[in-house]
């Protein structure tokens, strides 16, 4: 009985024991120690804004049976897990998630998180809509995407972000570096993803961190603090430190009462991670990135544990654990006062292992880059015409468009990299949001027509064909023959003037056109051809779920002219018989015997076909005197189908296997000849037709061409390429855009930074195009200009290709889980997609191409808005204005400068966003320092004050300069920089802004209230 009454006591001593454990209060305060390895812990989450799942699937955490995602849960989490302990801390990038969760909070919620942000507790970084791609978004996509999230930042919280967070992106541009890095005021940019060997190479050099001098022409002024992750993640530095709930990672077990108690084994741990990354950078500071994908649903598990690595860590010594942020660790970088390598150019092509080469994404989903493409130059121009009417409060509005085209820029979306649903879910907000700004352009223009001021009678029913690019417009297919007039607004978002052809479906030859002075002009009518029409049915069903009930007959062209930031009105009309000259149709069936060569064009620019094969064979300018041979052809590129345990191509990698020439030896030929432009009909196969068009008034040639279904019946995923070929020595170099702004030179097989190990010759040599690509010898130039982001490269001397298609039976392994293979169902036929889309190609003298490439990429990106209206025959005209000009009469924006944004934003100030075009050197003539009139930009309006700001306009421009960090790069001197011309302050008499080499300005313009509700005056012409 003793015994047993001893065993109760002890029973009961240890569960006091344990009942009497007391609350663990860890040390999580400290901050950087001078003379010790510092370990930044940086607690992320990266959040992909729509890939696997849609961006409203990811926020509420819907079809989680593919992943198992929830953004508000995240948020809703770390809130918490910050008020537990004011030392923790967050970084916070993906504004199109947190504005949603944002509109969901109580004021009570909201305020507390503003605390938290004023505290330096929880910080926006990037600040973004989304973490843009950088590969295939344009620049003044990536601008407004990134001014979108920095208004609702400002707005909310008064801050602005200073640290550029691209972590996931597959490649890194110069653009975002010094565009979007040192000119929107970031002082640092991180990012996880740059080539296996380049990264091997930094690391062994402690390389890693540079300072990123992108810039060619601004030079030292634009560079930034630039760091690569040492591994090709995001992610904690080992699989040892992950701690989402349901993670693998031991935690740090410090209760001695509990089993599996490992406190000095995990900072043992720690302290290895440490030292190891310790060795491939410079100074005594490393970050950690602790996160990744979704991750801190339960953030208190992630806190937790860090809680106590911080404790321990810093108990044990040998090295610093804190709680930090990218800001905190560049300044404490920035405080070692040393001296960085530098890096100039950009990170692509970027390869994760030898045969995974991610350049197939440069083209994946060419038809969802397409649309985002237009729809990026039609938001342009809405913004534009919203401005110039008045920005109304009540709707529509322009901003739904703004959300879509935000999102359509994350990395996994124009990017091509999404899942199927997901890419669906892009193309139908962009619809919808194209729908809206619709409303706003039919709404504005009906105003600047309306016969009364100020926009008080809005009877005029303006109509648009988004479906022209399929031959679909049903006001300009409506029979005229019952009296009634079709008047046709062109307008044009450029700031200079411009003629361009216009091209409408009709439904009768007998038409004639007119000009807004009511005199009948030069126009053409050539047949629609019946693969047209096919694609014309099939794809307005797809898109509308029903198909026409009317096929239109004719391509009606005439050329309009357009005075810069403004409209001209055309009139088409019924008449008893044709009124355009009629059209000349000629077919060449190429037998192999020997025929007179056929030459297309009417004007100074001629191409030849050859008259024995039906193939292009030379290019003929007579103003210019090139007489050069010029050929063309299509091939594919068989995708690995990694069925092996081998790579495979899929929507991210390219890797092909073997390449396969398209069509046979000898072509047919179909030429339509008009006054305006000529025609060459090509059908190379059955899914791939090509016109080419020679304008009468041009020195280019448009090539359309429409690629698709791609066959697969043969097992074989294929990737399809077009090659122009001409004789000029190239000498193995090239050059393309970065994100349609700078051109880069490209050498095959080369990298600046290292030596290249040569594993995939042609995947290895793809990079990204937005503007175009050319190559050149010592006496002329080959440019090729594109629709939408594209691959290209030059794999032989005198050769250009882009990869215009992509349709792969086989999933690449890097996340998407889906192979690129894209169909179309219209009820239960369902098809290949087809794609159709222009390139345009230009030869010029050495030295002589970049007026056009700058020029004409401005109208690619912007052209000409259409809008229709009906009206009776026996009415003259009823518009006060049948001709408009958004500036002064007599001024244009000088052929060096850009209009980018012209914005009312809600207080009823204008955003004004203003770029020069040519880099330093790049033109004789145009590569100088130019000028704006903002007193005549803005006619007859008054301009009461104008404010340069940041290039997302979240800052003036004054204050960023002044606190922006100035780090010094290895083996230069300050005095020795290269800083680039910049243009001078902006006098508040004159009103005159300057602009030096790709220099990009802001300003928020604050304009006086006049009787008439538009922004800028109008010409009043009859």
């Amino acid at each position: 009985m003793a015994d047993f009454r001893v065993l109760v006591m002890l029973i009961l001593s240890v569960v006091s024991v344990c009942v009497e454990s007391k609350y663990m209060v860890y040390e999580t305060a400290r901050g950087v120690v001078k003379d010790k390895v510092n370990v930044h812990l940086v607690a992320h989450t990266h959040d992909d804004v729509g890939w696997l799942k849609t961006v409203d699937q990811y926020y509420v955490g819907s079809n989680n049976s593919i992943q198992g995602a929830c953004v508000r849960n995240v948020l809703d989490s770390v809130v918490q897990a910050l008020l537990a302990d004011k030392n923790r801390k967050f970084i916070y990038v993906e504004q199109a998630f947190f504005q949603r969760w944002w509109n969901d909070q109580s004021e009570k919620t909201q305020a507390i998180v503003k605390r938290l942000v004023s505290s330096g507790q929880l910080e926006m970084i990037n600040g973004g809509w989304c973490m843009h791609d950088e590969a295939a978004p344009h620049y003044i996509d990536m601008i407004d995407q990134t001014t979108y999230g920095h208004k609702f930042i400002k707005e909310q919280f008064n801050v602005t972000p200073r640290i550029g967070w691209q972590i996931d992106p597959f490649g890194h541009s110069a653009v975002q570096a010094y565009l979007l890095g040192a000119e929107v005021g970031f002082d640092s940019l991180f990012f996880g993803r740059i080539d296996y060997q380049d990264r091997a190479k930094r690391k062994a050099d402690k390389h890693l961190e540079v300072i990123w001098r992108a810039s060619k022409t601004l030079g030292s002024s634009s560079q930034i603090f630039a760091g690569a992750f040492p591994e090709n993640v995001y992610e904690p530095p080992t699989s040892e430190f992950y701690f989402e709930v349901n993670a693998d990672s031991p935690i740090v077990q410090d209760n001695v009462n509990l089993f599996d108690y490992n406190v000095e084994e995990r900072v043992n741990a720690f302290v290895a991670a440490a030292l190891s990354q310790a060795n491939f950078t410079r100074t005594n500071h490393v970050m950690w990135t602790m996160g990744t994908d979704f991750k801190y649903q339960y953030a208190e598990s992630w806190f937790r544990n860090m809680d106590k690595f911080i404790h321990y860590v810093n108990k044990d010594g040998r090295v610093n654990a804190l709680y930090s942020t990218p800001s905190i660790y560049t300044d404490a970088k920035y405080a070692e006062t040393n001296t960085w390598p530098l890096k100039e150019d950009d990170y692509f092509p970027y390869a994760s292992d030898i045969n995974a080469y991610w350049t197939g994404y440069f083209t994946s989903r060419p038809a969802l880059k397409g649309y985002v493409r237009m729809l990026s130059g039609y938001y342009l121009a809405a913004r534009q015409l919203e401005a110039m009417k008045g920005r109304n409060k009540s709707g529509p509005t322009t901003d739904y468009l703004a959300d879509a085209l935000g999102t359509a820029q994350h990395h996994d979306a124009v990017s091509g990299t999404s899942q199927q649903h997901v890419a669906n879910d892009y193309a139908k907000r962009l619809a919808i949001g194209h729908k809206e700004a619709e409303k706003v352009v039919a709404e504005s223009i009906a105003c600047m027509l309306s016969p009364k001021p100020g926009c008080a009678s809005l009877a005029t029913n303006i109509q648009q064909c988004p479906l022209l690019n399929i031959t679909n417009c049903p006001p300009t297919e409506a029979d005229l023959s019952s009296g009634k007039k079709l008047v046709v607004v062109v307008y044009n978002s450029l700031g200079w003037k411009r003629s361009d052809v216009i091209r409408l479906p009709v439904a009768s030859e007998n038409l004639a056109v007119y000009d807004s002075n009511e005199k009948e002009i030069e126009s053409q009518i050539f047949p629609i051809i019946n693969e047209s029409i096919s694609i014309r049915n099939y794809y307005t069903a797809a898109y509308t779920g029903k198909p026409p009930t009317s096929t239109p007959k004719y391509w009606l062209a005439f050329t309009a002219s357009v005075p810069p930031l403004g409209f001209s009105t055309y009139t088409i009309s019924s008449t008893k018989k044709p009124a355009s000259t009629p059209v000349k149709e000629e077919f060449y069936t190429h037998t192999g015997a020997q025929k007179d060569d056929i030459e297309i064009g009417t004007g100074n620019l001629k191409l030849i076909y050859s008259g024995s094969d039906g193939k292009l064979s030379h290019y003929v300018n007579s103003r210019s005197a090139i007489d050069a041979s010029l050929k063309q052809s299509y091939s594919f590129y068989a995708g690995f189908d990694g069925t092996t345990g081998l790579q495979a191509s899929g929507a991210y990698i390219f890797r092909p296997n073997g390449t396969y020439p398209i069509g046979s030896q000898k072509q047919n030929v179909t030429v339509l000849r008009g006054p305006i432009y000529d025609e060459v009909h090509q059908k190379i196969k059955s899914w791939i037709y090509q016109i080419t068009r020679v304008y009468k008034n041009k020195e280019h040639a448009e090539v359309e061409f429409t690629v698709g279904p791609i066959p697969i019946g043969d097992g074989v995923g294929k990737e399809i390429a077009t090659k122009i070929s001409t004789t000029i020595k190239s000498n193995e170099t090239f050059y393309t855009d970065s994100n349609g702004r700078d051109f880069i030179e490209r050498i095959r097989d080369y990298r600046a930074d290292w030596d290249l190990e040569v594993n995939q010759p042609i995947a290895g040599n793809y990079y990204p195009i937005n503007l175009g690509i050319y190559l050149k010898d010592e006496k002329s130039e080959l440019s090729v200009l594109v629709d939408r982001s594209v691959g290209g490269s030059s794999i032989v001397d005198g050769e250009l290709e882009l990869m215009l298609h992509r349709r792969l039976l086989y999933d690449d392994g890097k996340g998407v889980a889906e192979a690129i293979n894209e169909t179309v169902c219209v009820g239960n036929d369902c098809r290949g997609l087809a794609v159709q889309g222009k390139y345009y190609l230009r030869m010029d003298p050495l030295g002589e191409g970049a007026k056009w490439r700058r020029s004409y990429g401005q109208e690619i990106y912007s052209p000409l808005l259409l809008a229709f209206t009906e009206q009776d025959e026996n009415k003259r005209t009823n518009f006060q204005v049948s001709k408009f000009s958004g500036m002064d009469s007599t001024y244009s924006l000088p052929d060096n400068v850009a209009l980018l944004t012209l914005q009312e934003l809600e207080d009823g100030k204008v955003l004004l966003r203003l770029a020069h075009l040519y880099e330093s050197g790049e033109d004789k003539d145009l590569s100088v320092m130019t000028s704006v009139e903002l007193k005549k930009l803005f006619a007859k309006r008054k301009i009461t004050n104008v404010s340069e700001m940041s290039l997302s306009a979240n800052q003036g421009r004054a204050e960023m300069e002044k606190k922006r960090l100035v780090w010094k790069v290895e083996g230069s001197k300050n005095d020795d920089e290269p800083a680039g011309q910049r243009g001078g302050p902006v006098d508040p008499q004159k009103l005159v802004v300057e602009l030096a080499p790709m220099e990009i300005r802001t300003f928020i313009v604050t304009v006086g209230k006049t009787l008439s509700r538009r922004l800028v005056s109008s010409d009043l012409s009859r």
